[in-house]
């Protein structure tokens, strides 16, 4: 029986033509094998299973092959071609950093640098895995590294670029390995298929790329896997089961079924794809990708980032049609946060299930918040939050008035006029002459008082021809007679205050405990009743309480109490005093604590038997 050989290993390439994806390197690497332009060290970086090692390889079997090819490529009949490809080759090395790690190990890689090589040009020395190193083990490498002997050649290979040290990465010609696209994978696995007389479908073969994520050692697992559980036929839906995958036709009847508001029948469906054993979180997920590419098909430009099954795209335009934007981005944002949501759920079904039934009734939420007259989308009102108070926007009025004769005429009323509300007034502008003392403007000041209160309601009226110009900095004229109208007219309203005695305080005063007691505010009014008012003069009085207690009480109801007291008392300017009478306390001293012999010896000088008694029977005490 034949040995069984991974397709991973029998397929690996073996010069560079055969490498798949990565031209842009391939390219460059035979352009300087061509033009012997061949730098001593060189560092492939990129994700796993791209083709480092394999390239590592081809370039070191490459360089050493004695009949290269005008295209750079190996003979691969050559002595030094035939003895790498059965692994024989002393010129070439392979070091597995991750278990070789040490400073030691490198010390041994650089003790075989010092020898030239039996045949051949040139010894390589291929470093997988290097970030693997210690910090010692890197500075250790650094001075071969930086001045080697011309025949040594050193490729490095990591999948860590980030983790090598910045000394490393400078003495070395860095090349960057993308990830294998899917088309790339699918030809690649197309050509292995046929060579090993495999029946595959292209659509399994792409479901195979994407789950492979740009890796060609995975996807040639992948295959090997879906062979030997096929019995050689791979077929679109043996490679769903196998790869644990949802059928896209799942998604596309959930999403009909929450498009129409069947919450039964997304739930039966849910239910169906549970009971097959897929994962709540394989769900959320795959079902965000689901709505995703709905979204992009949506836009022609954007259909070059839709990356599902051939055959798949029709379906998806065609949906992406009956769907509007608005719905797929809401619900690309509740199956997020649904997905990181998912570990923290006790009930996974539950969780999965409350999901379903948000975007059944999305739609519903969505046509709530979208005006129709606008056909825009409608922001919900704040109700809890503060709410600025709309003020209407009053009239100005501007007066413009030169300056007049000293004495200004007094101005009829049968020659006042009232207009509607209408644009401001403005006076016909005269030369401005000199200020006049001070004495005549207030002469005038009179004579215009009787216009001011149908000024004030009208707020308009012509003005008199010959006024004053304001000079900067000061009041106008119309505002120094609101002023002055207001101050007569509230020193006419004002009452005359009551003075304050004892007898009308002390009735204000219990008024005031009734309304505390209406309030329930017992405690404030034991503490009324104890108060002590003692009135100092017309406007102010006092009160004495016993304890600094009572009076944070009446601190409380003091600006309730002044206004009650101003209204009764008629006088804005009363006020009162909160005294506050300490008892003087009685100083007790105690004695001071005896101590045990102390104790001992008092007790002796009043009973001197007790000693007696104490030396006779020879006792000791315990002081």
């Amino acid at each position: 029986m034949e040995k069984f050989i991974v397709s991973a290993r029998k397929y690996r390439p073996q010069n560079f033509n055969t490498v798949v994806g990565q031209s842009h390197i391939t390219t460059t690497l035979k352009n300087a094998i061509r033009n012997q332009q061949l730098a001593h060290a060189f560092l492939f970086c990129g994700p796993r299973g791209v083709g480092k090692t394999t390239c590592a390889r081809i370039l070191a079997k490459t360089i050493n092959c004695e009949n290269i090819s005008p295209d750079g490529e190996a003979c691969n009949h050559c002595h030094s071609c035939v003895s790498f490809n059965e692994g024989t080759s002393l010129n070439i090395h392979e070091l597995d950093a991750a278990s070789n790690n040490s400073v030691d190990d490198i010390r041994a890689l650089v003790e075989q640098v010092r020898f030239a090589p039996q045949a051949g040009k040139y010894k390589v020395y291929i470093v997988d895995e290097v970030h693997m190193l210690s910090a010692s083990a890197f500075n250790a490498f650094l001075k071969t590294l930086e001045e080697p002997p011309s025949y040594a050649i050193f490729i490095l290979a990591t999948t860590e670029k980030h983790k090598i040290l910045p000394t490393i990465l400078s003495r070395c010609q860095i090349f960057d390995f993308k990830r294998i696209t899917n088309n790339d994978t699918v030809e690649h696995l197309q050509e292995i298929a046929d060579k090993e007389d495999v029946h595959a479908e292209k659509a399994a073969l792409q479901v195979i790329a994407q789950k492979s994520e740009g890796c060609m050692r995975d996807s040639l697992s992948i295959l090997d896997k879906i062979v030997s559980f096929t019995n050689g036929e791979v077929t679109y839906r043996n490679t769903l089961e196998h790869l644990n995958i949802l059928d896209h036709d799942y998604y596309f009847k959930l999403l009909d079924t929450q498009l129409n508001q069947d919450m039964a029948g997304a739930m039966l469906l849910y239910d169906e794809i549970n009971r097959k054993g897929f994962e709540g979180d394989l769900v959320l997920n795959g079902y965000a990708e689901f709505i995703r590419n709905v979204l992009v098909s949506q836009n022609p430009k954007a259909a070059s980032l839709l990356d599902v099954v051939e055959g798949l795209q029709p379906k998806y335009v065609e949906t992406a049609k009956k769907v509007s934007p608005a719905y797929l981005v809401s619900a690309l944002n509740i199956l997020n946060e649904a997905e990181i949501n998912y570990k923290m759920a006790r009930n996974k079904r539950l969780h999965v299930e409350m999901t379903m039934i948000k975007l059944t009734f999305l739609q519903q939420a969505i046509d709530l918040s979208f005006d129709n007259q606008t056909s825009t989308l409608v922001k919900k009102k704040r109700v809890n939050g503060p709410v600025a108070v709309k003020f209407e926007p009053l009239q100005s009025i501007q007066i413009n008035a030169q300056a007049a004769a000293p004495e200004p005429a007094a101005v009829p009323q049968s020659k006042l006029f009232i207009q509607p509300p209408a644009a401001t007034v403005v006076a016909e502008p005269k030369p401005v002459i000199e200020k006049k003392p001070a004495a005549k403007e207030a002469t005038a000041l009179p004579k215009i008082k009787e216009n001011v209160d149908l000024l004030t309601e009208t707020a308009e009226m012509p003005v008199p021809p010959k006024a004053k110009i304001p000079a900067a900095g000061k009041k106008s004229l119309l505002e120094s007679l609101r002023d002055k109208h207001i101050t007569n007219k509230t020193s006419e309203n004002k009452k005359e205050a009551i003075p304050v005695t004892a007898e009308n305080l002390q009735e204000h005063w219990n008024c005031f405990k009734d309304k505390l007691k209406q309030q329930a505010k017992h405690s404030v009014v034991t503490v009324f009743n104890n108060a002590q008012l003692q009135v100092v003069n017309e406007q102010h009085f006092s009160i004495s309480v016993s304890a600094s207690l009572e009076q944070k009480f009446i601190e409380q109801e003091k600006t309730t109490l002044l206004e009650y007291l101003k209204e009764c008392f008629q006088n804005r300017n009363i006020g009162f005093t909160i005294l506050v009478n300490e008892q003087i306390k009685e100083v007790v001293i105690a004695e001071p604590t005896l101590t045990t012999r102390e104790k001992y010896q008092k007790v002796i000088e009043q009973y001197p038997m007790i000693k007696e008694l104490k030396d006779r029977l020879k006792l000791e005490l315990d002081y």
